[in-house]
């Protein structure tokens, strides 16, 4: 398997879903603004996509994928179907009674995530009953993941990786055909999250089934393996729950913040995801099964190899995003969401968050590489001593910055965690010498920064020199936006080239 050509094909993938993602929320910035309502939506959609993250992309992969893999490497297929019948009656079992828990305690779990809505009953109403409605989106998409995981191990990117479009979607059509049947309409978009995670879910059985891994659930609670996947899911939980943790407490503080500010982060966050989605997690979803069968293997070698591919790669096409995003971040959001009752105000408030966010980009995308280093190992105790240190010196930063800077103080203190994060990782990876850097580090570092600075200056240029109308009409603003990606993307690859970087270079095959 080539792994810059599957990389490529889950990025492709993982792109056609971003943008997707982007058209869904300029509609929604269109239709909804950042006012009342839109903060609601976005506090209580909150709620199950960070248990998303807990239970599906975080904790239970990570204890999940290696142990399937090192199955798939030292056991039959038949053991390996029931392995993974088992682990799903219990997953499922488990995230049954979550999902109702969550449903009957939406109003309690307001005093948690959003206390400050207490202060306007209107607001709280709306966000219980959005809370209701989408909290089955945890129990279909965190089945979907378990499947999308079998997959990736199964050398089957792309599949899992089209996946999220299907939400995407679901929120394209009800916000453009359903609004007007809902009362009040924000709640449209609460049953798009239903109606989406099912779709999800339902998408990749049959691809599970031509693999042979669709399996009846099996209710095994005492079963050793599967008392395995939990033993490790412990302390995975514990780890994503701190990142988590953080990020609910970001949300604590912006509900006291002026109206608005949940939804500045929001807009800020999703342009974020973008490259994090396309790059760092399309890294680590290819990553993560090959160390783990080089952990299994114990092939030592080829494991820091692997990784220091990875980290090049990473800092190859990471960088480059992390300056764009804060060079172009008010073109962007001007071309994507500044229309309807979504204000230049609000495209300004917005800016300044993408602008704190994108200092962490790099670091954010490296965690998706180094934490699976761990992760392979079986080791997750490690990734949480970590996340538990950035949690504490995130929440130093949102003390010391969000009273001058307000949201955007918020999104520079999760922005340099990243950074926080990612270092510690590597450092602890090199001092227990998992990962060894391979030879030739200094000029790979040389002609990236070079290439930069030529992206750089010519962003800056553009910007300057030409007459740019960020208030014209929306086939205007793409077209200049299109002209200044074009412009940093060609000046940065051929500044590359020019140094000597080559495709071939970065071509790496796994068995």
């Amino acid at each position: 398997m080539n792994l810059l050509k599957a990389l490529a094909a889950v990025s492709s993938m993982t792109m056609v879903s971003r943008v997707l993602g982007l058209v869904r929320d300029t509609l929604i910035a269109r239709t909804f603004g950042a006012g009342m309502s839109a903060d609601a939506f976005n506090a209580a959609f909150k709620i199950p996509n960070m248990l998303r993250r807990l239970f599906a992309e975080g904790a239970f992969s990570q204890a999940f994928v290696p142990i399937l893999g090192e199955y798939k490497q030292n056991k039959t297929h038949e053991e390996t179907r029931e392995f993974v019948a088992k682990v799903t009656g219990v997953l499922g079992s488990v995230l049954f009674l979550v999902t109702a828990l969550g449903m009957l305690a939406a109003p309690a779990i307001m005093w948690i995530s959003a206390p400050g809505f207490y202060r306007e009953p209107a607001k709280a109403a709306l966000f219980a009953d959005i809370l209701r409605v989408s909290f089955p989106y945890i129990f279909f998409i965190s089945l979907s993941s378990m499947t999308g995981s079998i997959l990736n191990s199964w050398g089957k990117f792309s599949i899992p990786a089209f996946t999220p479009t299907f939400l995407n979607l679901s929120f394209i059509v009800f916000a453009l055909a359903f609004t007007h049947y809902f009362h009040p309409p924000i709640m449209a978009l609460a049953w798009a999250v239903f109606v989406g995670g099912l779709i999800q879910l339902v998408w990749q059985l049959p691809f599970l089934k031509q693999i042979g891994m669709l399996a009846t659930p099996i209710f095994a609670f005492r079963d050793p393996a599967v008392w395995r996947v939990i033993r490790q899911m412990g302390p995975a939980i514990f780890g994503v729950s701190v990142a988590q943790i953080s990020l609910l407490i970001n949300s604590t503080f912006a509900s006291f913040l002026p109206t608005g500010s949940v939804s500045w982060m929001y807009y800020a966050d999703r342009l974020m995801e973008f490259p994090s989605g396309v790059l760092g997690v399309a890294l680590g979803t290819i990553l993560l099964p090959s160390l783990s069968k080089h952990a299994a293997s114990k092939s030592e070698a080829e494991f820091s190899v692997l990784l220091d591919w990875g980290i090049r790669l990473s800092l190859l096409l990471a960088v480059p995003a992390t300056v764009g995003l804060g060079l172009l971040s008010g073109p962007l959001l001007y071309t994507m969401f500044m229309y309807g009752k979504f204000t230049a105000h609000d495209a300004w408030m917005s800016q300044q968050a993408v602008i704190a966010y994108s200092l962490g980009l790099l670091g954010l995308i490296l965690v998706k590489v180094l934490a699976p280093g761990f992760y392979a190992r079986q080791d997750i105790k490690t990734p949480v001593r970590i996340a538990v240190k950035t949690l504490i010196a995130t929440q130093l930063m949102n003390l010391i910055f969000v009273f001058p800077l307000k949201h955007a103080g918020l999104a520079l203190s999760i922005g340099l965690a990243s950074c926080v994060n990612a270092g510690l990782l590597l450092y602890t990876l090199q001092k227990r010498g998992i990962y060894r850097p391979e030879p030739g580090w200094r000029s790979f570092l040389t002609r990236l920064t070079l290439s930069i600075l030529a992206m750089t200056a010519a962003l800056l240029a553009c910007q300057w020199w030409l007459p740019i109308d960020w208030h014209g009409h929306a086939w205007q603003r793409a077209l200049w936006l299109l002209l200044l990606v074009g412009v940093g993307a060609t000046v940065y690859f051929t500044a590359l080239f020019a140094l000597g970087f080559r495709p071939r270079h970065f071509m790496r095959r796994e068995q």
